[in-house]
């Protein structure tokens, strides 16, 4: 594991992760239209719509590469899943299981490297892993009598949405939010002295978005001072 996986959950990973999986929870409600609305342009094929997943299996890995901690893409998308499922998610409580399984597969993508790699080829793994889970899924619960052919299209499409628009999407998109236009600056004023605390704190903080971190009056001037500058 990296340093700040090693350092375990604080509650800024929380509110930082729940924010990003509710957001994506709301989200779910229109792409559940776009689901059904696009159906009959997969008439040929019904199984190749499993290619729209890749929507579903964003938060967790962006949670995942956000928070960079164990049991934070499954948190992504089981919270994501949640929240859909108390707005009126048409899957109802087997949303709940499916944002489970997929961020699930998801957090096994982490895992297999060890908490340590937060790059694009493992937010793809997470994104095709999540995919694949996400097939069997469907394919046990909605799809048991289509057969294998069914199957094997439905799990290629659900794999490569989730390594191209979950894997590769999360990871472009954590780019554009740390490369997006210029805005207010934010700076967290806290009272964490302790080092490696601290530089957790840092981490997430800048991820996040923050413009800084500061524990004492002179570092916050400075910080201040250089925001200013930058304007």
């Amino acid at each position: 594991m990296d340093s700040a996986s090693r350092r375990g959950w604080r509650t800024l990973d929380i509110v930082v992760g729940a924010v990003v999986a509710v957001a994506f929870g709301i989200v779910f409600l229109g792409w559940n239209v776009v689901n059904d609305l696009t159906g009959p342009l997969f008439a040929f094929l019904k199984p190749a719509q499993a290619i729209l997943y890749g929507v579903w299996l964003l938060p967790g890995v962006l949670v995942g590469l956000i928070i960079r901690r164990p049991g934070a893409a499954f948190l992504g998308g089981f919270v994501s899943a949640a929240v859909s499922v108390m707005l009126g998610s048409p899957y109802g409580v087997d949303a709940l299981i499916s944002g489970a399984i997929q961020g699930g597969g998801a957090e096994l993508g982490f895992a297999i490297g060890l908490y340590r790699f937060w790059n694009l080829p493992f937010a793809m793994l997470a994104g095709g892993l999540a995919g694949a889970a996400a097939a069997i899924h469907d394919v046990i619960v909605y799809y048991p009598d289509t057969g294998p052919g069914f199957w094997t299209v439905y799990a290629v499409a659900a794999i490569v949405s989730g390594v191209v628009v979950a894997g590769i999407g999360s990871w472009l998109l954590l780019r554009a939010l740390a490369a997006g236009p210029r805005r207010r600056p934010v700076i967290f004023y806290h009272g964490e002295f302790d080092a490696e605390r601290r530089a957790a704190r840092r981490d997430t903080l800048l991820r996040a978005g923050a413009f800084g971190e500061a524990v004492s009056p002179g570092e916050l001037l400075a910080l201040v001072r250089t925001a200013l500058q930058s304007a």
